[in-house]
């Protein structure tokens, strides 16, 4: 998993609430198990219509926003079943950053499990960072995890809070494999002592 750290790219305005995994990654794409290759259909049916051509309206199909890599939505993102493609067709399209007033629990950690920050804050900080982001191409915002703050095109400063183990399991790049991983030893010598004492096993 890659770390997350400092991030500063263009942020996209989705004002959209209850925004479920169906939308932002529909069914017939849950085939695959890889992570890769999902990005192309990313709320596929707001972006596309039934011909499969881009429809001109929608945020992402905007020229300013075709590299977004911060998403400003609604309440409650992330919403409805429990698909992990959701994040990884965020991520496979670039999107490293969602911020929101409130995610659906399940989605929110497996944002963190794939290297996406997901940001919660009160509305009145979401409608700033939302206008911030109707810029376009000047919607240029920094988030920085080790200081906790979001600086907007203007300069304008947000904190936000996020759990210490989460932000330690993002700055160092650590998924849940690879938190395993860094007891590597410890584990070695826990199964050397077993097979020692304990042969039958």
């Amino acid at each position: 998993m890659d770390k997350f750290n400092k991030l500063t790219g263009v942020a996209a305005p989705l004002p959209i609430i209850n925004v479920d995994t169906d939308m932002i990654i529909p069914k017939q794409f849950l085939k695959t198990i890889k992570r890769t290759g999902l990005g192309k259909n990313l709320f596929d049916e707001m972006r596309y219509d039934d011909e499969g051509k881009e429809i001109p309206d929608f945020v992402l199909n905007k020229p300013a926003y075709r590299n977004a890599q911060i998403l400003v939505t609604g309440e409650n993102f992330g919403c409805g079943s429990s698909r992990e493609h959701a994040p990884w067709a965020l991520l496979d399209f670039g999107i490293r950053c969602v911020i929101a007033t409130s995610f659906a629990d399940i989605f929110y950690n497996n944002c963190f499990q794939n290297g996406i920050l997901p940001i919660v804050l009160p509305q009145a900080d979401v409608d700033k960072l939302m206008d911030d982001a109707e810029r376009g191409a000047n919607a240029v915002v920094t988030v920085d995890l080790e200081a906790q703050e979001i600086r907007g095109p203007d300069g304008g400063v947000i904190k936000f809070d996020v759990d210490p183990f989460r932000k330690h399991c993002l700055l160092e790049g650590l998924d849940g494999v690879g938190l395993t991983l860094k007891k590597e030893a410890e584990i070695a010598t826990f199964e050397k002592k077993l097979e020692e004492t304990q042969p039958w096993l």
